[in-house]
């Protein structure tokens, strides 16, 4: 499914960066339980706020879903 396969990138360009899912909630203005509940592909996401993420994770919408 989608929704767990964005989940699991997020969670893994995460731990490339080194930084925890509260890091990365403050860095993208979100909740921590909301990246808890995306990265288990629990949530629905927008676009919008998946941009939001992916720019903290230091890299393009092309690069996030080259997997």
């Amino acid at each position: 499914m989608i929704q767990e396969k964005v989940g699991q990138r997020i969670k893994e360009l995460r731990g490339q960066l080194g930084i925890s899912q509260e890091e990365l909630a403050a860095r993208a203005n979100l909740d921590r339980t909301y990246i808890t509940s995306v990265e288990r592909g629990k949530r629905n996401i927008s676009i919008g706020t998946l941009e939001k993420i992916v720019l903290q994770l230091n890299c393009t919408m092309h690069e996030f879903f080259n997997f």
